[in-house]
């Protein structure tokens, strides 16, 4: 059996090899608003776009309807509006609270191997909501709680 055969023993044409290919799937609809996830974080590092530096993060999700979603959030705790970069860095204390805390403790900025070793497969709570920009839409990770808050029943999910 070649390298090339299908998994049903038949060979790849050679239209295949040099023509185009559709894997589909790529169109799933948003997560709605409001929705509250169970997630962590799969990667996050340092991004440049257009010199706006911030930090990316890409969370999947471990459970549910949306199991293996992946949410992308920029927390951008460099940005020139003082006001924005103060959410930011409140945002980006909460997670890191909720993943030990590492971050914080260090008390200096983190770099891409600190962000990798204290935020990745930390498990948490995640509520999205929905952006629109430019026709183009998407979901981003409107608020973050410790995976524990969602074990007292009495009180409901965290948010």
């Amino acid at each position: 059996m070649s390298f090339w055969n299908l998994s049903d023993n038949t060979q790849i044409t050679n239209e295949e090899k040099a023509g185009t290919f559709d894997s589909s799937g790529g169109d799933f609809e948003l997560i709605p608003a409001g929705t509250q996830l169970k997630a962590c974080i799969d990667d996050a590092a340092w991004e440049d776009y257009e010199s706006d530096f911030f930090i990316n993060l890409t969370w999947s999700v471990l459970e549910g309807e949306f199991e293996n979603r992946k949410v992308f959030q920029k927390v951008r705790v460099r940005d020139n509006d003082p006001k924005k970069r103060d959410k930011a860095l409140r945002m980006l204390a909460a997670i890191d609270a909720n993943a030990g805390g590492k971050l914080m403790a260090s008390g200096a900025e983190p770099d891409d191997n600190a962000l990798q070793a204290a935020l990745v497969n930390k498990p948490m709570i995640i509520k999205v909501d929905i952006w629109e920009y430019n026709d183009r839409k998407g979901n981003w990770v409107q608020k973050v709680a410790p995976i524990a808050s969602t074990l007292d029943l009495d009180k409901g999910m965290p948010f």
